[in-house]
């Protein structure tokens, strides 16, 4: 019998060694000579173990909340963090901010006009993991404080959101299939697509995405949105790469993820960044009858060719991390070694391509 994600993610935690990393030649597929080699550098451990996170960057600073830790649950079981870090680059450790109001797992981290918004998620407040909520929490730097900004039309999670020409787009994900809104079996894949305009503090509903499906990465490029990867509840991993022009309100169908070398097609729980005019994508799992795995590749998109290609292997790979652009840098964070709620990472690596 084929595992589930859900079983997997109530296994126990345990936190993988972070050693350094130096790739050569041969951890990267170049397409010309004089192509540089990316190169990984160590950052600061969070300060607990996390995964399923979607971390943004305000004003330079890093900031993680919320996840699935086994430093927050029972003998060492994967528990709900509503812990908040912030790192400055450069700075030799994390700093703890106000907690989030509740729990939550899987919330969207999304810095606009001054703020950080986390949207979404899941909480225990219907008595198991998987209730998923409506509510948007807001965080102001200035005051270390949360305070409650406009509940969605109904509950998301496992969503991809963005922030795009001043406003908060959120895309696809889980939404609850019925009435019932309490564990994992009550929620399904959606393609819907909502705006939130933080002047006036209204969502506002958008073209769908023409694909539906959860676990998706997400990134904002060339003043567009790109939704990679994820997975479907009744059909697995997903390749399909997708983009939305808010000046059209169209969307257009993108080179989807190749194939990669270990594990099927598609990537689920994977993270997204743009830098330098180009999409890397990092990490994600697979689930089969042994249990599954993280794959490893590294792939760049190229807007101009619509063509990805490998560039290289990740030091620690991973799932249910998060990707955020710093400079000239893409950091990883958190996540996951093995597929699940296995291995969970502390882990804050960088990516200089």
């Amino acid at each position: 019998m084929t595992l589930t994600r859900r079983e997997t993610l109530l296994g126990l935690g345990a936190s993988p060694s972070l050693v350094g990393y130096a790739p050569g030649q041969d951890n990267v597929n170049l397409t010309a000579a004089n192509q540089a080699v990316p190169r990984w550098s160590i950052g600061p451990d969070l300060p607990i173990r996390v995964q399923e996170i979607y971390p943004a960057v305000l004003d330079g600073v890093l900031y993680v909340a919320g996840g699935l830790s086994p430093d927050t649950g029972l003998n060492d079981r994967i528990g709900i963090s509503d812990r908040v870090f912030a790192l400055t680059p450069g700075a030799d450790r994390w700093s703890e901010r106000a907690h989030l109001p509740q729990p939550l797992h899987h919330p969207n981290l999304v810095s606009l006009e001054g703020s950080i918004y986390a949207v979404g998620g899941f909480t225990a407040t219907g008595g198991d993991a998987w209730t998923m909520t409506a509510g948007v929490q807001v965080y102001d730097p200035r005051l270390d404080a949360w305070r409650d900004g406009p509940d969605m039309p109904q509950p998301f999670a496992e969503t991809v959101a963005a922030s795009l020409n001043g406003r908060l787009h959120l895309v696809t994900g889980r939404r609850p299939a019925g009435l019932t809104n309490r564990s994992w079996s009550d929620h399904a894949d959606t393609n819907a697509h909502i705006m939130l305009d933080p002047v006036d503090r209204t969502w506002v509903t958008l073209r769908p995405a023409p694909t539906a499906r959860n676990s998706a990465a997400g990134a904002v490029l060339d003043s567009a949105l790109h939704v990679v990867g994820g997975r479907t509840v009744s059909g697995g991993n997903t390749p399909v790469h997708e983009s939305y022009d808010p000046e059209s309100d169209l969307w257009t169908r993108r080179a989807p993820l190749p194939r990669p070398e270990t594990g099927p097609s598609g990537v689920g729980g994977l993270a997204l960044a743009a830098l330098h005019g180009a999409l890397y994508a990092f990490g994600g799992e697979w689930f089969d009858n042994s249990g599954g795995g993280v794959y490893s590749q590294i792939w760049r998109y190229d807007p101009k060719a619509d063509q990805w290609r490998e560039v290289g292997r990740m030091p620690t790979p991973r799932h249910g991390l998060g990707a955020v652009t710093v400079q000239d840098a893409i950091w990883t964070l958190g996540g996951a070694a093995r597929a699940g709620g296995n291995a969970t990472s502390a882990a804050a690596e960088m990516f200089t391509p």
